[in-house]
């Protein structure tokens, strides 16, 4: 239980009439309840309970003994007794508080808080500790509902027990742990004598021994091994620390009230434990300490110089004989309540400790404090937040030896038993990376916009952008692990699907994570039917390569009336994103200009600037840079239309930089006999030089073009047909139509 009993229960409780059998089990129960021996009267209790359910005597007391060990069950049994008997116990109100603190219920836990301070005399001294409580859930809700990125996961069933485990200490090397525990395997649990007492505490717990356990993998341990021996004393035993390059152990031992030993390595076990001297060891209680890694100061907590033995942290340093000297109060961390279990970062400028003061959850918290080495004192401590701390007692936080992640002792619910031992992890981003398909085709489809978001565990919003890039169609993003994510994804602005995806919890900065998008989108657009074109740094100038490459678009788009495109301006992330698309706007109508000039229709031709907000490569080289300061053509499809197929006049690729056309580009033929020959193309092109295409009237138009001549072969619904051929700048044509055939030749010379 966090805190012992603060309230004696009412002991005359009118019991009902029941069998002799039972009542001699809730003797036994409040026996043992009564010596706050709560595991012993649970078995007990539940034996009356079994023959008389509706028993409101033993399901409250039950429910309080629970509260060690089931805080659900303990206020499922606590609620039900006061249903049967609304006055069960004088003081069922303020359990009711405690076992609703322990479930999160704050606001609940306030208003038992309430009014069983209602109840009191005013100047019973109880309401003073009922102010506290209620203070403590005032800082638990403000805490919980402002969690941190953090990953809290429990040892596992090889370390933890029904019992307590805690005060975790790690080799240098993270390989070894070794703990407290006092569950079944410790000394003497099952020898002859623990009827009499034996090994069995006050309370009817095993008296705690010190383990050992070696890692097998990251989440694995072996089957720990007792380190009684010679370490054990006559009551508990607990680890504290290892440091001398783990030859040597600090512990603390059960004698005096509660002192600080330690032991030494030799081959492979720990010599009998040597008690540290009269200044830091007293006739009050010492619970833990730390020793700095240089061997000169240690930090210790003890109950010898409070007025009410509360614990508080004293720093002592080595004399100049190599014993400790005498303490001084560490100043700006003790409260009037405990501090306990000082530990600082490798570096010395961190104090992680935990209190029962200060804002806490409730019982003990863990705050740390960073040092002002200007003002020579530590800084005002700060709770370390949920999930770290939680309602109830969290304590023995422990840095790994590399410092990225820690231990820490704590009783919280899903746990196994008592105080369990738990690594805690800060949540690290994970690298999402993949492409996104065509759920029709499986073809990958660049440009799409994939936005991911989600929230921090306080609620902020998350929100993290990639463009799957030319060609590839990959894409990739670095988000916060450890959440869903809402993934919207989208083409031109809009919407195509949004799907959840939960992204795994990460706790290094290299983990990777696969994920590939399907989508019901066809990606029809030929954004790649022309070339790019290129700009200087800050510049929308056309260079002479661009000013080639749009003579060509101009040719196309002369051959293709019916085509339609996008001038679309880019830059690279050198400026702001104000700047940056008002560059690409430059750049985008420097090359529209340019196309009207040529006599290509301003109704042709749509501009459009992204700025710096589609990168077709990461903005980190030079090079980069460059592919990234460019304009490029996109062919507008007409909605519900087939995409159109471009005749360029041969077979030649479009994608890349921009280049002089071919020879074969420069004798495609503008002009034939039969003026249906330059309406717009829409079919399929053919392969080797050909291509077949029907005009909107239904003529059909063969081309085969190579490197001697082009021939074109057209043939209308009604019959007409004609042939032209062109070679070594000769027009050879010939029609056919209703009135007979004509001849036509012509020497282009």
């Amino acid at each position: 239980m966090k805190a012992s009993c603060a309230f004696a229960l009412a002991a005359a409780v009118a019991q009902p009439a029941m069998a002799q059998g039972t009542r001699k089990q809730l003797k036994t129960a409040n026996k043992f309840f009564s010596q706050e021996n709560y595991r012993a009267s649970i078995p007990f209790y539940e034996q009356v309970l079994a023959a008389e359910p509706n028993n409101a005597l033993a399901l409250f007391r039950a429910g309080v003994s629970y509260m060690s060990f089931d805080k659900e069950k303990a206020s499922d049994y606590i609620y039900k007794a006061q249903r049967l008997k609304p006055k069960v116990s004088k003081d069922v109100e303020y359990w009711l508080g405690r076992v609703d603190h322990l479930n999160y219920n704050f606001d609940e836990a306030i208003t038992h808080y309430q009014t069983y301070n209602a109840t009191l005399k005013q100047k019973d001294t109880r309401k003073a500790e009922l102010a506290q409580l209620i203070q403590h859930s005032k800082n638990a809700k403000v805490q919980f509902s402002t969690p941190k990125d953090i990953f809290v996961k429990n040892l596992g069933p090889t370390i933890n027990t029904i019992h307590s485990e805690h005060s975790p200490v790690i080799s240098a090397d993270d390989k070894v742990l070794l703990f407290t525990s006092r569950g079944e395997n410790v000394t003497g649990a099952n020898s002859g004598n623990t009827k009499k007492g034996g090994n069995l505490a006050s309370d009817g717990e095993y008296f705690e021994d010190i383990f050992e356990a070696k890692r097998i993998s990251d989440d694995e341990w072996e089957k720990p091994r007792s380190l009684s021996g010679v370490l054990n004393g006559k009551g508990h035993d607990a680890s504290i620390q290892v440091y001398d390059n783990d030859t040597k152990m600090l512990m603390y031992r059960q004698d005096e009230n509660g002192d600080l030993f330690y032991s030494e390595k030799t081959g492979g076990d720990w010599t009998p434990p040597k008690k540290l001297n009269g200044n830091i060891n007293t006739s009050a209680f010492e619970s833990d300490a730390y020793i700095t890694p240089d061997g000169q100061t240690m930090y210790f907590s003890t109950g010898k110089y409070s007025e009410d033995n509360t614990l508080d942290i004293y720093v002592s340093t080595r004399s100049g004989n190599g014993d400790w000297g005498k303490p001084k109060p560490v100043t700006g961390i003790n409260t009037k309540y405990d501090d306990d279990s000082p530990y600082l970062s490798k570096d010395g400028k961190t104090m992680y400790f935990s209190s029962r003061g200060l804002n806490t959850m409730g019982g003990y918290d863990i705050f740390k404090s960073t040092y002002d080495s200007i003002g020579r004192k530590w800084g005002r401590p700060e709770n370390m937040g949920y999930p770290i701390n939680t309602p109830d007692d969290d304590t023995y936080y422990r840095l790994s030896p590399d410092g990225t992640y820690a231990y820490l002792s704590s009783y919280r619910i899903g746990g196994y038993g008592e105080k369990d031992i738990y690594t805690i992890n800060y949540i690290k981003n994970a690298t999402i990376r993949g492409k996104v398909f065509s759920m029709r085709d499986s073809t990958v489809i660049p440009g799409v916009e994939l936005v991911f978001s989600g929230t921090q565990a306080d609620q902020t919003a998350l929100s993290y952008r990639d463009v799957t890039k030319p060609g590839t169609g990959d894409y990739q993003v670095s988000v916060l692990s450890g959440r869903p994510y809402q993934v919207a994804i989208s083409v031109d602005g809009k919407n195509i699907i949004t799907e959840e995806f939960q992204v795994p919890v990460a706790t290094t900065d290299s983990t990777i994570v696969e994920k590939n998008f399907y989508v019901p989108y066809v990606d029809s657009s030929n954004v790649y039917a022309f070339k790019k074109i290129y700009f200087e740094t800050d510049k929308y100038a056309l260079r002479p390569e661009s000013i080639t490459e749009l003579d060509r678009i101009a040719s196309i788009l002369k051959a293709n009336p019916g085509v339609n495109i996008s001038v679309e301006g880019h830059c690279d992330s050198r400026n702001t994103d104000e700047y940056n698309m008002t560059l690409g706007d430059n750049r985008s109508t420097a090359a529209y200009k340019y196309l009207l000039r040529k006599g290509i229709s301003d109704a042709r031709l749509v501009t459009a600037s992204y700025g710096e907000r589609r990168p077709a490569a990461p903005n980190d080289t030079p090079e980069n840079m460059q592919l990234n300061r460019r304009v490029e053509f996109r062919v507008i499809q007409r909605e519900g239309e087939p995409a159109p197929v471009l005749n360029t006049g041969n077979s030649t690729t479009t994608t890349g930089t921009g280049t002089t056309p071919t020879t074969s580009q420069a004798a495609a033929p503008t002009t034939t006999t039969d003026s249906s020959a330059t309406a717009a193309p829409m079919g399929t092109a053919l392969p080797d030089g050909k291509a077949k295409v029907k005009t909107a009237d239904g003529t059909t138009i063969k081309t085969k073009v190579d490197d001697e001549k082009v021939k074109i072969k057209t043939e209308s619904p009604n019959g007409e047909e004609s042939k032209t051929k062109a070679k070594n700048g000769e027009i050879d044509s010939k029609v056919k139509d209703a009135d007979g055939k004509t001849k036509v030749k012509t020497d282009n010379n």
